[in-house]
């Protein structure tokens, strides 16, 4: 039976073009408006929603109180509507028309949907385009706040284009653009590069415009930057980054270089966290970032899948958050050495090795894999001074049972696990020989750890139970070097692998650790 369910994201033609090439219109539509979600989910949230209700309620005196209140208050109270209901306060009195007018006016296209029509339809476009034309063209500004995350925009370039400047000339701060595809390589208008008054920008679904175009941008006030399953060249990140003088955060997420993968090369004297998740990426280069504090990469990989992604660390001396670093995916470059399994020898005797800065460090290992068990040990002593350690294990198909703690006792001494490493995460445990292996050298080397957390693999995708993960950590216990050392066994209902990774999680700098599976008291 055909499926019937209304396009998201299609206009009946393109459907129809799909359907001659052999291409199911109605899967690429649900697989494009997953994406989309993933991509809604990612955005900062924004200050007003649409769930609030303006009520006036009678009073027990019949007097309009409100209507006593200075202009000032009022034009707070409509500053924290939705733009349509913020535009019905001029129903009240003719004061509220003036009031509405010279209110700093927060727009969210989202909110102009009739409600219970999400996701929006390109049936929706017009409508949703003549509103915000409207608006914009009849309110005075300022516009701090512009979410625009319903449109078609192929169909409707010059209309954004006119939208872009109106937003220039009316003082927008905050700005998200989200191309509704398809097609997805719509070319975002260079007028967005020239808004001075940005202090944060997320673009999603839209192709960079040129070189040239990028490197005369000039946001001198952004502060944070986002990077949604945007199309760009090689270098793109480099120019958009050496245009904001005091950007702090920058987030990228399904992004990828035209036929090839990122290659960021950073340079930056303001930058404190940076997060790449699930793109496509060759090189990272921290080059010069005396302020990077949080370097978070999760879920991207290489354009050829069977080499890993090279990542070098320069010149970062506050770097305090480093992960997810990943043995199978990351080649790991600290200065100018390479870190393999075979540089033990150099990293003990050389500080050009290490990263001392770094107190908080997220790993992803197979730990049914020899070579990935080895090089954790080497990449723990790159990282000397870690306090917090978080270990996800990730399914494979080999076994190495040969790698327990033999393995880790032979392997030497290491600093951070003997003297540093006070609090530490273990997800995704199946009781595997090298998994307990690694725990009983944790366990009897840690002297400093107060509180280890071992969060088991989801029993729906393990036939490991609550009661055999429990039974092999007190095993693994039973010699602890802290013998006040606190052992939580917690079981999982996250997905395989964890949840997917989200940028507010790691931006928000009033959360001490955002590796942790839980905050643990100290």
């Amino acid at each position: 039976m055909a499926d019937r369910r209304p396009f998201t994201t299609l206009v009946p033609a393109m459907a129809d073009e799909f359907r001659r090439t052999g291409v199911d219109p109605h899967k690429l539509d649900l697989d494009t408006e997953r994406m989309l979600t993933f991509i809604y989910n990612l955005l900062p949230v924004p200050p007003v929603t649409r769930y609030g209700r303006l009520a006036a309620l009678a009073t027990y005196d019949g007097v309009d109180h409100i209507a006593h209140l200075p202009d000032d208050l009022l034009r707070n109270i409509i500053s924290r509507l939705p733009a349509k209901d913020a535009a019905r306060t001029t129903v009240l009195a003719s004061r509220w028309r003036t009031l509405w007018l010279s209110t700093p006016l927060v727009l969210i296209d989202a909110h102009l949907l009739p409600k219970g029509h999400w996701p929006p339809t390109p049936a929706n476009s017009p409508s949703i385009t003549t509103a915000v034309s409207h608006i914009l063209e009849a309110h005075l500004g300022p516009f701090p706040c512009v979410y625009l995350l319903c449109g078609r925009m192929s169909a409707y370039r010059a209309q954004l284009t006119r939208w872009l400047h109106i937003l220039a000339a009316k003082g927008v701060q905050d700005l998200v653009l989200v191309n509704r595809p398809w097609p997805r390589d719509v070319p975002l208008p260079a007028k967005v590069f020239t808004i001075t008054t940005l202090t944060r920008l997320y673009l999603g679904m839209w192709k960079l415009p040129d070189m040239a175009v990028l490197r005369g941008v000039s946001f001198p006030h952004l502060r944070e930057l986002g990077l949604c399953s945007v199309e760009m060249e090689q270098g793109d990140v480099d120019s958009l980054v050496m245009g904001c003088p005091v950007l702090e955060i920058l987030n990228i997420q399904g992004c990828c270089g035209r036929m090839k993968g990122l290659l960021i090369h950073l340079v930056s004297q303001s930058l404190r966290c940076l997060q790449i998740c699930v793109s496509i990426v060759e090189k990272i280069d921290v080059v010069d970032a005396p302020c990077l504090d949080r370097l978070i990469i999760s879920g991207a990989c290489n354009p050829d899948r069977a080499l890993p992604i090279r990542f070098r660390i320069g010149d970062a001396p506050k770097l305090h958050a480093f992960g997810f670093l990943d043995p199978r995916n990351h080649l790991l470059e600290i200065r100018d050495t390479m870190i393999t399994s075979r540089s033990h020898a150099e990293i003990k005797v050389s500080r050009m090795t290490m990263v001392t800065s770094v107190k908080l460090l997220s790993l992803n290992v197979r730990f049914g894999v020899h070579d990935d068990i080895k090089i954790v040990a080497t990449f723990l002593r790159c990282f000397p001074n870690v306090e917090r350690l978080h270990v996800t294990s990730e399914r494979c198909d080999q076994s190495a049972d040969d790698l327990g703690l033999k393995f880790w006792e032979e392997s030497g001494p290491i600093e951070s696990v003997l003297s540093c490493i006070n609090m530490m995460t273990f997800r995704d445990f199946r009781g595997e020989q090298s998994e307990v292996g690694f725990l009983e050298f944790f366990f009897q080397s840690a002297r400093v750890l107060k509180t280890a957390v071992i969060v088991m693999a989801n029993p729906r995708f393990t036939p490991f139970s609550v009661d055999e993960a429990s039974s092999k950590v007190k095993e693994c216990s039973k010699e602890m070097a802290n013998k006040s050392l606190q052992v939580c066994v917690r079981e999982s209902e996250d997905p395989e692998g964890g949840e997917v990774w989200t940028f507010k999680t790691g931006a928000d700098f009033s959360f001490q650790d955002p590796f942790s599976a839980t905050e643990v008291l100290s």
